[in-house]
């Protein structure tokens, strides 16, 4: 959608030090483009590694008018709010961008066009709306599963665990290696960094796995085919998994979980995660359905290590592997290779 050599600043007022940031992690772990500043007027001064310990020493501001300063031509939103709304509390920031003609790249369900589209007034200056889904989408059929190609699909115990960014650190490492790979992209992170891809959760139910399917026939050329993942089985807000099981007849899954959590995260921590081996073998038999559709082979498991140390991290690791007998890997701290190398051994 923009060329790289736009220079990106991304609004996380608040959001930083939480998990609400994840667009605005994702965008800074992956993106190819210059990204002047971070906007969080908590940590005012500091940069994202002395305020929040990652990897990155993007200056953090307080202000769009600073941002606008260092020359940023592009505002994001980075942070995923609960329920994907737009609160009143950000007209004034984002109003301030666009009036110094900055574009805005809105991750949001909200249409900032219709909101916000009467200031643009900059030659090549737009607001990309990413979940603006298509009009309408063709009900799957089940056409992927005819595919002689591999279609990996990453699968969560939750929502926000990890899944984007084990997609895409499989697809970074297949494409080092020189395989012919694709990337579906289904959520606001994956579609801004790709520049394509398909908004799942604004599109209609009973069109999701339709949607899904079309894209992935897009990528038949492709020997290797991501799908990103999003939600989970175990999830009871979440209907997003099965329309990308159902749409992309996987071959293959990643299963993603966070190590140091048992219970699915607020507001339905009352609700355990189930073991996952017994997990693994639940999803693979919604992908079979008892033989009727294709069959799903779990090639390992990305293990979202954060917040244990590198001694807990490396024995959730151990245990893990020893329950579900399959690799195991954290891919932000140990790389992504036992998972490739797992995928390229089932030829």
């Amino acid at each position: 959608m923009f060329d790289s050599s736009r220079k990106l600043c991304i609004f996380m007022e608040g959001a930083l030090d939480n998990d609400s940031g994840k667009m605005g992690f994702g965008l800074m772990r992956f993106s190819k483009h210059h990204i002047t500043c971070v906007i969080d007027s908590n940590y005012t001064g500091k940069t994202v590694r002395e305020a929040v310990g990652l990897p990155y020493d993007i200056p953090v501001l307080e202000s769009v008018t600073k941002a606008v300063s260092l020359g940023s031509e592009v505002l994001v939103l980075g942070i995923a709010p609960s329920g994907g709304r737009f609160p009143s509390e950000w007209d004034t920031p984002i109003a301030e961008a666009l009036k110094n003609g900055l574009s805005l790249i809105n991750g949001l369900h909200d249409d900032l066009n219709a909101r916000f589209g009467h200031l643009l007034y900059v030659k090549d200056q737009i607001i990309w709306d990413v979940r603006k889904s298509a009009h309408s989408y063709p009900i799957a059929t089940a056409k992927a599963a005819k595919l002689s190609n591999k279609r990996i699909l990453m699968i969560g115990t939750d929502m926000a665990a990890g899944k984007m960014t084990a997609g895409l650190e499989l697809y970074a490492a297949l494409k080092k290696k020189g395989a012919n790979v694709g990337f579906v992209p289904t959520g606001q992170i994956g579609i801004t960094l790709m520049g394509n891809g398909i908004p799942l959760d604004a599109i209609k139910v009973d069109q999701a796995a339709g949607a899904v399917e079309q894209a992935v026939l897009e990528q038949a050329d492709k020997d290797i085919v991501i799908v990103e993942g999003q939600g989970s089985l175990a999830h009871p807000g979440s209907t997003a998994t099965l329309p990308l099981i159902r749409g992309s007849q996987p071959t293959h899954f990643v299963l993603c979980h966070k190590a140091a959590h048992d219970h699915l995260r607020y507001p339905v921590s009352h609700i355990a995660i189930p073991p996952l081996d017994e997990f693994i073998r639940l999803n693979e038999a919604v992908a079979k359905v008892c033989g009727s559709l294709n069959a799903a082979q779990t090639i390992g498991i990305a293990l979202n290590t954060v917040g244990l140390s590198d001694a807990e991290a490396l024995t959730k690791i151990e245990e893990t592997a020893q329950l579900t007998q399959l690799p195991v890997t954290d891919v932000v701290r140990y790389g992504v290779y036992d998972l490739v190398d797992a995928l390229i051994r089932k030829d």
